[in-house]
């Protein structure tokens, strides 16, 4: 069993395939951490060994024993306002105005099989595949309780976390803050990697020192947001992909966040992260209970590869769901870049016939097919066809195109309203909006208030009338602004602050029903790109676009660090037109190409522009991309260079039994009279002998291990790589 307990010295280890992870309750109730590291099957409690630090208080019933602080001890669950004075995991406000919270020990259960969380995405796990812990705690003044959620999944070396806040008392409270984890570390010298950005830019890693004090990465947009994302790793200085000792932890959360971690005053690090505690009261009233979202988290004593290929499994199979979560995505054709808000039913079939002949599986039919939308100033909220753009509505246009042997699929921006929209004319209090204060604008568009059943209503209708009217396939679930001036006449003054909250559970509970009600449409998530790209999603979407920059060259960066906890299959990628739209930037176009199969392949351009030699480029890439897409979204991924310092991009594909590698790339300049760049392949099995597909050439895993294969020397910037390799007597 992955868990196992020593009822006499209340000891708890959390076991999965290399890693142990060790909690005690000590004689005094405090839930104190132990360990998280490589597996020993022995109590680590030896290494804790405390000094009276000065202006560290102690608990009462500790006497005067000096060297017993809770601002120095780890914790499980860390208590505000009650002597230890680094962050806080809850906080809370009781009837009487005091914020303090003092939880003890009060007893655990243990059940197999993995916990779920009412209204929020979760990862999902059978009796077979996990266990799970429960440890109930209960504050030592008032009858505010709390479950803290283990599972363990053993074979992923994977740990998830959650918090259950219940108030068992007579009066109300209210919290403040509700992380989702925890997690103490006393020992090590470590280093952060946190991934920034901005629209267009998404998920650059960035790695630095820990500084003595607080580092953050957050987000208070209403969004997982383009600027941080809810993943953070830590790190040993010395960690690099395949050696050094890491910890990787992600947020099942697609609103505002915060990931806090502490360096305290004597070389501890605590790491806390849920739900943002700056946008964020709930009040609790006698009964009630609050359920903080998921926390998933990994250990490695291989480098950062390892964790990549943890997070990456867990994703794809435990948290993504549905027809489509392993299934052969379609290549698609989306028609924006192609003509924006200029089209009619005439153009959009088409771009319909020329991507039918080239092998295109299906065509998506982006923004301004509804209501009034002939630019990004009006229009949403109503959707109903417009007809005079789609003449005879979407059943006679995807009737067209379903008879080429495509799928069709169709653009929404449901959570949005345009002012200038039959429906915020009919219910202008709907938009989010601070009553006696202009709303901020943001690409001319209001927020609904998701928090609504009203709203989530009627969406769920007007899509469902779509979805019903026509044969599609595919929804992109697009959200195009920050969300601010947070109100909702739906909630009382002392419970404003619940609403982004609110917010992001009517998004979640408007999805599942969609997902249940169609279970076989591909959803694909979407917020100005990357905006939204987290785990929350993913259990809806089993692909996000992932970035609304189209330049191969830049896409190599944010594919990049968007890999370092996603899977290949999340990622949606588009061939694009050049110059390029974002960066006016020309690469060729099997560069664009071998960067675009980083993901789940389309294209994003009008391909009656095209020549014919771009044309039969297209019908080998989108052979080949079904060739290798297999193998591209289950094999296992490899950085092989890294984009943000290196003067090229490899990456690498390895199928699971380790018979087929394709390796990808570009080189980003040619330069003359220069060696050409050696690389090192990884994953493959060392005795093993491999042919290179394209000149016949074979090699040993070793050899392509330890001496590496010479990239075909570039011709021309940004040059595309692309190396197959098969096991020699594996056809």
């Amino acid at each position: 069993m992955a868990i196992k307990v020593n009822e006499k010295n209340r000891f708890f280890q959390l076991i999965t395939k290399n890693t142990e992870y060790q909690i005690k309750a000590d004689k005094f109730g405090v839930l104190k951490h132990i360990w998280y590291g490589e597996r020993t099957d022995f109590d680590m409690e030896y290494l804790q060994n405390y000094p009276d630090v000065g202006f560290s208080g102690n608990i009462y019933e500790a006497g005067n024993c000096r060297t017993y602080s809770l601002d120095t001890m780890p914790q499980e669950y860390s208590c505000q306002g009650i002597g230890d004075f680094r962050i806080s995991a809850v906080g809370i406000t009781h009837t009487d105005g005091s914020g303090a919270i003092d939880l003890r020990y009060k007893g655990y259960r243990i059940t197999k099989g993995k916990y779920s969380i009412p209204g929020l995405p979760a990862v999902y796990a059978d009796e077979n595949e996990a266990d799970t812990l429960e440890i109930d705690l209960k504050d030592t003044a008032s009858d505010i309780c709390v479950t803290l959620k283990y599972a363990v999944l053993e074979s992923l070396d994977m740990i998830t976390r959650s918090a259950v806040i219940c108030n068992k008392g007579t009066t109300a409270a209210t919290l403040t803050k509700a992380a989702s984890l925890c997690l103490d570390i006393p020992y090590g010298n470590w280093e952060w990697i946190h991934f920034h950005g901005r629209h267009t830019m998404e998920r650059l890693p960035e790695r630095a020192p820990l500084i003595h004090g607080i580092q953050e990465c957050s987000s208070t947009r209403g969004a997982s947001s383009h600027q941080q994302n809810p993943a953070v790793l830590i790190c040993e200085p010395d960690c690099t992909e395949t050696n050094g000792n890491c910890i990787g932890v992600l947020l099942m959360y697609s609103g505002s966040f915060q990931t806090q971690i502490e360096l305290d005053q004597i070389n501890q690090i605590r790491m806390v992260m849920g739900i943002n505690p700056e946008l964020f009261r709930w009040k609790l009233n006698p009964g009630e209970a609050f359920y903080t979202p998921e926390a998933v988290m990994s250990y490695s004593t291989t480098g950062m590869e390892t964790l990549s290929h943890n997070f990456h499994k867990t994703i794809r199979h435990y948290v993504c769901r549905g027809k489509y979560k392993l299934a052969e995505r379609p290549v698609l054709i989306n028609n924006w870049e192609a003509t924006y808000f200029d089209f009619d039913s005439d153009k959009i079939f088409r771009i319909a016939q020329q991507a039918a002949e080239l092998g295109v599986d299906m065509l998506v039919l982006d923004d301004g097919w509804f209501g009034k939308r002939n630019d990004d100033c009006s229009g949403l909220g109503d959707w109903f066809v417009n007809e005079k753009k789609l003449q005879g509505g979407l059943g006679s246009l995807t009737q067209k195109i379903t008879a080429l042997g495509m799928k069709f699929g169709i653009w929404f921006e449901p959570e949005m309203v345009s002012e200038d929209s039959d429906l915020y004319r009919l219910h202008p209090d709907w938009a989010i909006q601070i009553p006696g204060r202009n709303p901020m604008r943001s690409r001319y568009q209001l927020f609904l208030d998701m928090s609504r059943q009203k709203v989530q209503d009627y969406l769920y209708d007007s899509i469902v009338k779509i979805l019903d009217s026509a044969d599609i396939s595919y929804i992109k679930w697009d959200m195009n602004r920050s969300i601010s001036d947070w109100y909702t006449s739906t909630l009382s003054s002392d419970r404003q602050g619940e609403m982004a909250h609110r917010y992001v559970l009517g998004l979640y509970s408007l999805l599942e029903r969609l997902t249940t009600s169609y279970p076989d449409v591909l959803f694909e998530g979407c917020s100005g790109g990357g905006g939204r790209f987290d785990a929350g999603m993913l259990y809806y979407c089993p692909q996000i676009w992932c970035s609304d920059d189209t330049d191969a060259f830049e896409r190599t960066k944010i594919q990049y660090g968007t890999s370092f906890f996603y899977p290949i299959s999340a990622v949606g990628s588009h061939v694009s037109a050049v110059p390029n739209h974002q960066t006016g930037r020309i690469t060729p176009i099997e560069t664009r190409a071998v960067a675009a199969m980083a993901g789940s392949f389309g294209y994003e351009l009008d391909l009656n522009t095209l020549s014919d030699d771009e044309k039969q480029a297209i019908k080998s890439q989108i052979v080949r991309f079904k060739k290798y897409g297999d193998l591209i979204h289950n094999g296992l991924y490899y950085r092989l260079s890294d984009p943000m310092t290196d003067e090229f991009a490899v990456w690498e594909y390895v199928s699971e039994d380790g018979s087929e590698v394709l390796v990808h790339g570009m080189i980003f300049r040619t330069s003359p009279n220069t060696l050409q760049i050696r690389i090192r392949l990884r994953g493959l099995s060392p005795i093993a002998m491999y042919r290179l597909e394209s000149d016949g050439s074979q090699y040993t895993g070793k050899t392509l291990m330890n001496g590496g294969i010479l990239l075909p020397k570039a011709w021309g910037d940004y040059c595309p790589i692309e190396l197959h390799f098969t096991l020699v007597g594996g056809d």
